[in-house]
């Protein structure tokens, strides 16, 4: 019997290009794919192995596949074995093979998908959130935590040691409008009138700015009242700030979301981080002086920035399309300036790989922040950038807009209160992070087959209520009898394809975690609950395929193998998403 089917197929492959090409290095064996054809009458698997790899061992690719089917030929449990060109290999698998994939799962259960191998226990550092500490999170920002957090979970399934952090930016134009927006609820609070007229356009109105104001009077009383701007502004912004990173926190234990690491953007400049990474790039000779030409089809204006002298970064030497510049011409920091010491202080820290999770109005920042990462470290170093889509939210079908400055939005918690953490994780790793979500808060609390989330956590929960009849049928019984039990009736198409379907399961983690794309997890979640609910149905017509029979208790138990399989891989996946798994639904 195949050790498990995955594993013979690619070591079988790898071994015949391993030995053809007399070097143990030529491939990788994770790079060897093994897919399901879209038309199975070509066989249950097949590969593009001797496509992909006949450079490397100089045959043509139709020799190679000849080579790789002489050696899976020795096989007994491997049939059918076809060609297609250019040099695909078609292939079937006995049903006894597949057996093992169950045996694979009941013994390694939430360490089935998991491959250390991989990140071998290497630091990582993933930013993710990071909003501007001006306002409460709310819907805008869910998509970021949520898929920063999935992320995280996937790439501590592949082995790395990963560091959760946000980055706070805690100084500028934006945490001065923030303290003077403040200043004035608080004269509020003490009484004193005050008018929306009084609020510049880029100041905040929102409720929180009042709960602010609120929370200063019960500190400090009226110690601020009437004094000069200079007086107040430090330590309003501070105590401002220091309440918005609480509820910030506060907001993300509603997901379950907990950072390692809040760096403050403040921090980065007053410990002079700034002149220390420009430093190292000047002694590179990396920074010059110099005049940027305008974007084309802009005609500057006199006061456009760009036509005055600035200090630039040779960014175009490190793979960028165009100079960045790190100083103003008034002498003042960039806001990328500040970005390359933040990655400097990461880098700083044993960091030498780093993700950063933006949002798509970031795509002029990876190219630029690529650069400077590498500069900086010599190419030791490297930071991957992951930019998400919007998420367009509806209310009884009316589009929901949103504001932070003017208030008019829904809050993270408010979104949580509504659909629940569950739903709302779920929903957002729901897509590819290029693509936009609809989320529509009547739909996705569906009951319904319809809706996916319901779809999968029924699945759970019917296979739970399958060993709850189970238990009162043959009485209470230990799960590792599983193990050892005949599995040798699981043969009919149904139950092979939901088999292979969960062995495939270690697969899609270890993609979704490389590419991290964690919308691959609900999708593959979704595909073995359909052919869970499908098995489900053919037992309702075809008595033999029903889970339970009293009088069979061998068949029974092959089939509750299959069942806790499934169980585990369901609970796994919902796991690595961040739901609870339902044993019965409410």
């Amino acid at each position: 019997m195949l050790d498990t089917v995955l594993r013979f197929l690619r070591n079988t492959i790898y071994g015949v290009i391993r030995r053809i090409a007399n070097d143990s290095k030529v491939i990788n064996i994770q790079d060897v794919l093994i897919e399901v054809p879209k038309d199975e009458n070509r066989g249950h698997l097949y590969t593009n192995a001797a496509m992909l790899f006949s450079r490397q061992v100089n045959l043509s690719p139709l020799d190679l596949a000849e080579r790789i089917c002489g050696e899976l030929r020795k096989n007994p449990y491997i049939t059918d074995l076809s060609i297609a060109n250019p040099g695909f290999i078609n292939f079937k698998v006995q049903p006894v093979a597949w057996h093992s994939v169950i045996d694979d799962i009941l013994t390694k259960k939430d360490r089935y998908s998991r491959d250390e191998e991989i990140g071998r226990g290497e630091l990582l550092n993933v930013e993710f959130v990071s909003a501007n500490p001006t306002g409460p999170l709310h819907t805008g920002h869910a998509r970021n935590a949520v898929f920063g957090s999935v992320a995280v979970k996937l790439l501590e399934k592949i082995g790395y040691k990963v560091t959760k952090e946000f980055y706070i930016n805690d100084q500028g134009n934006q945490i001065k409008a923030l303290a003077q927006s403040v200043y004035l609820r608080y004269r509020e609070v003490l009484g004193v009138e005050i008018n929306e007229s009084d609020f510049a356009p880029d100041m905040y109105v929102g409720e929180y700015v009042k709960d602010i104001g609120k929370n200063l009077v019960r500190a400090y009383q009226d110690s601020f009242l009437n004094k000069e701007e200079s007086e107040w502004l430090e330590e309003i912004s501070e105590f401002s700030v220091s309440l918005m990173i609480k509820n910030i926190k506060k907001d993300l234990k509603l997901l379950d979301i907990e950072m390692d690491v809040y760096t403050s953007e403040k921090m980065i400049y007053e410990r002079k981080l700034v002149e220390n990474a420009i430093s190292i790039l000047q002694k590179k000779d990396d920074i010059y002086e110099g005049v940027l030409q305008a974007p084309k089809g802009i005609i500057p204006d006199e006061d456009w920035e760009w036509r005055y002298p600035q200090t630039l970064f040779k960014s175009t030497k490190y793979g960028d399309d165009i100079e960045r510049p790190i100083k103003k011409s008034d002498g003042t920091w960039t806001y990328f300036a500040g970005d390359i010491a933040y990655h400097y202080d990461k880098m700083n820290r044993g960091y030498t790989k780093m993700i950063d999770i933006l949002g798509s109005d970031h795509n002029g920042y990876t190219k630029r922040l690529k650069a400077a990462v590498n500069a900086l470290s010599e190419g030791k170093a490297t930071v991957d950038t992951r930019l998400y889509q919007l998420v367009n939210f509806f209310e009884n079908g009316i589009p929901v807009k949103m504001s932070k400055r003017h208030g008019n939005f829904i809050t993270l918690q408010e979104l949580v209160d509504k659909v629940g953490k569950d739903i709302t994780r779920f929903m957002m790793v729901s897509r590819h992070h290029d693509v936009m979500i609809d989320f529509d808060f009547q739909k996705v609390v569906e009951m319904s087959m319809e809706n996916p989330i319901f779809y999968i956590q029924y699945a759970y929960a019917r296979i739970c209520s399958v060993f709850r009849h189970a238990n009162s049928i043959f009485g209470e019984f230990d799960k590792k009898e599983l193990l050892s039990c005949d599995k040798s009736s699981l043969t009919d198409a149904a139950e092979i394809n939901l088999i292979r379907r969960l062995c495939f399961w270690p697969d899609n983690v270890i993609k979704a975690a490389k590419a991290i794309e964690p919308h691959r997890i609900p999708y593959h979640l979704h595909d073995i609950a359909h052919l869970f609910h499908s098995l489900w149905n053919r037992g309702n017509v075809k008595e033999e395929l029903r889970f339970l029979n009293k009088n069979d208790k061998k068949g029974s138990f092959a089939r509750l193998s299959l069942l806790e399989s499934t169980r585990i891989v369901l609970e796994d996946g919902l796991s690595l998403i961040g739901i609870t798994p339902l044993e019965e639904m409410r």
